[in-house]
């Protein structure tokens, strides 16, 4: 069984010394609760839950899998019981709102324990995890007594939520759904339809489910303009809120899935359900992009915790695994051969995982500032700013994080050879359990578009500006700095020609609107790289005058692993970039018709 232990190190290199959060936490309304010794009992203990409770269950939650029966769903056996330690624990309440029962707690604190509860049994993390989202939606646009029935249930975690979005026939394009919402009984509306890959969409965690759904009203107009918001819960809240009669939602089957086993993947059937508006009618896709952004976010995070517990496992087994000798000479005389670690390959596959496990938590930890002061900040020209970098980063932390998981956990399993194929190691579990990250909550390939269409291009470029002038100021404070000069001068250069392909893609976007298409997935991992080769800089500043000290070995590591981010992996922008500029000719030149030339379909 896989092994972990939270980078709890690293993560307070990162909030402490990096990003300075005990000032951050202290401008916050709020942040007199987050005190240094708070923050740290908070992640002290959330990584005892996660190595103690959650890790033991992850392996058997993949081989066992959910049970249906009669339309009820049983979870893997010790789920349950872990989510009871989870409400008890007071987990599901940390960041929420204290006016619905919530601790008051900055969202980048839950953040965290999410790395944790992703690294080591991202099944299980999947059932408590939209239930923020939906409460964030309620929160934001439901009623007063919406408002006063959901949300605290949700907070204490006695309920759970999910987000019913996807039909058979459509995906990411939500204006072809069917599911139709007819107005009933005083304010209530008989939602019926078929949603599916509806994660957590029924279990035996919680007492109840509440299901926040995309319908139609009769009179919608076309397309995406005429899509509602429902809430529909499994069981209809009582007259004292509590749970009450069951609704005609149920699961129709569980989806057989390569990966995530320990959660249930539903085709969920809305037979006439009772559901209420949330938000104004025909506006139900700006009210579900509050759950929609949260759990963009949430699959990044969730793409770096696999890459942690993917990088710890691979170090420990290349220390201990005997393979040949090293090239330059015997490095273990003492024994018949050298531990795989001392071969340079090894160590590139190793030092690719950890480059990309301390850029993404740099990464999730620098947007979720953005996301405290978006969330708590006062009004003004700081919140703007933090919303406007929060809305840049966030395809980004989504996209790129689970891009490079993928390619990290697939690195893991060629680490450990052989044994990385077989099942009792638990490295190819990761694997699978990363590929879904790709795909769900948007793919890259929607991310992209979102990117480069939707944040850079619609605003003439200004929303990247606001991220690039920051890389700037940064690069012109240290340009005099000898310590700093391995990263700034590239980083200085990249942050200009960022500029100049966005340009050059904007302009050719004016002639033809399929260049934007051709050029934003390269576009979006372009940005990846720059942006943690930004974030490696700030780090290396703060490690380069810290090496003297009685932490030395943890800082000159940081070191390295910057300059090994910058001279094995932040090259690849040069093939992105090239790409980029290549345009969309060679994308659009063969005809629908013509692809299958050579075979008969």
């Amino acid at each position: 069984m896989p092994s972990y232990q939270a980078p709890l190190r690293d993560m307070r290199f990162v909030m402490d010394e990096m990003l300075d959060y005990p000032t951050h936490y202290a401008r916050l309304p709020s942040g007199d609760e987050a005190s240094p010794d708070v923050v740290s009992a908070i992640l002290e203990e959330g990584a005892r839950f996660a190595r103690d409770v959650l890790l033991p269950i992850n392996q058997s939650g993949d081989e066992e899998g959910c049970l249906l029966e009669g339309g009820e769903v049983k979870a893997p056996n010790g789920f349950k019981e872990a989510y009871q330690q989870y409400v008890e624990g007071g987990w599901p309440s940390l960041a929420a709102d204290p006016e619905h029962g919530g601790q008051g707690l900055p969202p980048s604190l839950a953040m965290l324990l999410s790395e944790m509860i992703c690294a080591t049994n991202l099944a299980w993390g999947m059932y408590p995890g939209l239930s923020h989202g939906a409460a964030d939606a309620l929160k934001h646009h439901g009623t007063d007594e919406q408002k006063s029935t959901y949300l605290t249930k949700l907070v204490e975690g006695v309920w759970t939520g999910t987000m019913c979005l996807t039909e058979p026939h459509c995906g990411t394009d939500l204006g072809l759904i069917k599911t139709r919402a007819v107005p009933a009984d005083g304010d209530a509306y008989a939602i019926t339809g078929t949603k599916i890959f509806i994660s957590a969409g029924e279990h035996d965690l919680a007492e109840n489910i509440i299901h926040l759904v995309l319908a139609k009203l009769p009179d919608a107009p076309e397309g995406s303009k005429g899509i509602s918001l429902f809430v529909v819960p499994k069981f209809l809240p009582d007259a004292q809120g509590n749970v009450g009669e069951r609704n005609a939602v149920s699961c129709g089957s569980l989806e057989h899935k390569m990966g995530i086993h320990g959660n249930a993947t539903c085709v969920m059937n809305f037979d006439g359900a009772t559901g209420y508006l949330v938000g104004p009618p025909n506006k139900g896709l700006a009210c579900m992009f509050t759950m929609m952004n949260a759990a963009r976010l949430g699959v990044g995070i969730q793409g770096l915790g696999l890459i942690e517990a993917s990088f710890q496992n691979s170090l420990s087994y290349a220390r201990d695994r005997l393979q040949m000798r090293g090239l330059s000479g015997k490095q273990a005389p003492d024994k018949p051969a050298d531990p795989i670690i001392v071969h340079p390959d090894v160590r590139r596959m190793l030092l690719t995982q950890k480059a990309f496990a301390e850029g993404g938590r740099m990464l999730v930890l620098y947007t979720a500032q953005m996301l405290d002061l978006v969330e708590h900040g006062q009004p003004g020209e700081e919140r703007d700013h933090a919303e406007t970098l929060l809305g840049l980063l966030t395809p980004i932390v989504k996209a790129f994080l689970t891009e490079v998981g993928f390619e990290s956990t697939n690195e893991g399993v060629q680490i450990y050879g052989g044994h990385g194929f077989i099942k009792e190691w638990g490295m190819e579990q990761l694997v699978r359990d990363a590929r879904i990250t790709r795909l769900y909550e948007g793919t890259t390939g929607i991310q992209a578009l979102d990117l480069l269409g939707r944040k850079v291009l619609m605003s003439q470029g200004e929303t990247l500006k606001v991220f690039t002038k920051e890389i700037h100021k940064f690069c012109k404070a240290e340009a005099d700095n000898p310590a700093l000069k391995e990263f700034v001068v590239p980083l200085s250069k990249l942050n200009a020609e960022w500029g100049e392909l966005t340009m050059g893609v904007g302009m050719k976007a004016m002639q033809d609107r399929e260049e934007v298409g051709a050029a934003s997935v390269d576009y979006l991992m372009y940005s990846g790289y720059v942006t943690l080769a930004y974030l490696f800089a700030r780090a290396a500043k703060h490690a380069s005058v810290s090496l003297e000290g009685d932490d030395k070995a943890f800082y000159a590591a940081k070191l390295n692993t910057a300059r090994f981010y910058y001279q094995r992996l932040l090259p690849r922008t040069k093939a992105h970039a090239q790409m980029i500029q290549s345009g969309a000719s060679s994308l659009m030149a063969i005809s629908s018709e013509d692809f299958g030339l050579g075979f008969e379909i």
